[in-house]
């Protein structure tokens, strides 16, 4: 008698008006052959038709909340509050899963008693969505790493609801390096176990929030203050110098 029990897996996608992209992220959740999961769509007052598209998969979606928030991260906290998943996992709006088979896998790493597991991801072009721009590798990865900047590829990354329940959600004070903030705390500051899956999960269309010059600066600048509150020893300098190391990641496809 197989008596395994069944992981109820949570995503969350949130959005603020990405009526261009969000059906993409939308489809590639409710195609996934795990049979175990809650969806949760928290959209942040769309006034671009993206409320529309969203209610066109309203019976397939098990919450979609539409109303104002504080950001980014309020919005994906407002999520984590609602899952009842064992695991959560955070689809951005323009990101989706690479084939049906995303969630199934994850589930199965788990099996292996951690906490957590990431991947890796490639980079499109919202024109030739087949087209791989850029690789992000995961596997080089080690908490040490975040005294340089680098943190594994946060879009592919699953954790226990307990780890948030536990160590907390993401930061609203920071514009754009929660995700950095967040995986520092679990990964160094707390040593949560975890698992790195060497495949593609994700792929991420270029653009978003932290590609300008003046998001690129602020990210770095947060990333260097969430490593001194983490008692990580770094500069400036050891931040920018992943640079060289990420540009790599265009030549590998």
């Amino acid at each position: 008698m197989n008596s395994k029990i069944v992981k109820k897996v949570s995503i969350i996608t949130v959005v603020y008006n990405g009526a261009s992209y969000v059906e993409t992220a939308i489809t590639s959740v409710l195609s996934q052959r795990y049979s175990c999961i809650e969806y949760i769509l928290i959209d942040g007052g769309s006034t671009d038709g993206t409320v529309n598209i969203v209610n066109r998969y309203k019976d397939s979606i098990s919450t979609i909340i539409s109303e104002p928030d504080k950001g980014l991260y309020d919005a994906m906290n407002k999520g984590i509050s609602l899952a009842t998943g064992d695991i959560i996992g955070i689809l951005n709006s323009d990101d989706f899963y690479v084939n049906e088979l995303v969630v199934e896998k994850v589930v199965k790493e788990f099996e292996k008693e951690i906490d957590c597991l990431f991947a890796d991801l490639v980079y499109v072009r919202s024109e030739n969505l087949d087209k791989i721009v850029r690789y992000y590798d995961s596997s080089q990865f080690t908490p040490l790493k975040f005294a340089f900047g680098w943190m594994p590829a946060h879009p592919t990354f699953f954790v226990k609801k307990e780890i948030y329940d536990k160590y907390g959600v993401f930061r609203i004070d920071l514009k754009i390096g929660a995700d950095f903030d967040i995986l520092v705390r679990f990964l160094y500051t707390y040593k949560i176990s975890y698992s790195y899956m060497q495949e593609v999960l994700v792929k991420m269309r270029v653009g978003g929030v932290s590609t300008s010059f003046s998001s690129i600066w602020i990210n770095n600048i947060e990333a260097l203050k969430v490593c001194r509150e983490n008692g990580i020893d770094t500069n400036i300098f050891k931040i920018l110098s992943k640079y060289p190391t990420k540009f790599l990641g265009f030549f590998k496809k």
